[in-house]
């Protein structure tokens, strides 16, 4: 039986023609099936570029990514992505958005199958009362939502997520993110997503990637969110190890992911494996339970 995780990075480094030193180099990390992972870095550190490595938008000048057993070589609809922006087609409405997708995953399904998909995703996000309207006729947070479902309608192995909520109020913020858990735990979604939220990594995440800065970046710490998994936004802030937690990731964020910058990270330990979690000799913090690696 093998023990490799559902999603394993291996090696991965991007170099664009004309610069002398990569964007990122010796990223490794692995994700297993149903996690739901974040990655946070500063700006540079080549977050988006991985992502798109990971969906088959991008390809890596070194390195492999394989999940579930097959490398990413393309784009896929194993692979659902909801990008920073909702991309929506203007000219649709939110039942015809969705509908296109299900219709590229499932060509041979009829008419009503597909409505049957689509009305649920939409239902799902909280959006059926506006299921026959054009984007021009949503705000912000509900064309995010309508980009949430149509991700999800196409029902992929693993869900990619740029930022999603990045543009909006804190309010739609929050909203949007409670409806991510509670589908995130009815499906049981495998999940990557890149933001620059402390807070929200700490709410959604199982486990947060966190790297060092631009050039030569690198998957510096893997820390693993011990926090139970049915968290609440409301009464995130009175559990003991929120703060233990949110603490750690706002120290790296502001002193040591500058200290691991341009290639003064230490060297991986010679008994390591690339593209396993692997920890360091270096203990982590007393009271946070982190996995540190490198």
């Amino acid at each position: 039986m093998s023990t490799k995780p559902f999603l394993q990075v291996e090696g991965l480094a991007k170099t664009y023609p004309g610069s002398a030193e990569p964007v990122f180099d010796s990223v490794n990390f692995g994700i297993e099936r149903g996690e739901f992972v974040c990655l946070i870095g500063h700006s540079g550190c080549g977050k988006t570029t991985i992502l798109n490595v990971l969906a088959g938008l991008e390809h890596a000048s070194e390195g492999h990514v394989f999940m579930d057993g097959r490398e990413v070589a393309g784009p896929s609809l194993e692979r659902g992505v909801v990008f920073q922006g909702h991309a929506l087609m203007p000219w649709l409405t939110v039942r015809k958005n969705i509908a296109f997708a299900v219709r590229s995953k499932w060509p041979d399904w009829t008419t009503a199958q597909v409505n049957v998909q689509v009305e649920k995703f939409v239902d799902m996000v909280g959006l059926s009362a506006a299921i026959d309207k054009k984007p021009s006729a949503l705000s912000g947070g509900m064309k995010q939502r309508v980009g949430i479902a149509r991700a999800f309608a196409i029902q992929p192995k693993m869900l990619l997520l740029d930022e999603p909520f990045g543009a909006l109020d804190a309010l739609t913020r929050g909203t949007i993110q409670d409806e991510l858990l509670r589908i995130c735990a009815e499906t049981h979604q495998t999940v990557f997503m890149i933001t620059h939220d402390v807070d929200e990594a700490v709410l959604l995440a199982d486990k947060i990637l966190l790297m060092s800065n631009g050039p030569q970046a690198r998957v510096a710490e893997v820390v693993v969110n011990t926090m139970p998994r049915n968290r609440q936004r409301a009464s995130l802030h009175h559990d003991p190890q929120y703060y233990l937690i949110r603490n750690h990731l706002v120290d790296f964020l502001v002193s040591r992911s500058k200290d691991l910058s341009h290639g003064k990270a230490p060297a991986l330990p010679p008994e390591v494996k690339p593209g396993l979690e692997q920890t360091t000799t270096e203990p982590p913090p007393r009271s946070v339970p982190l996995q540190r690696v490198v």
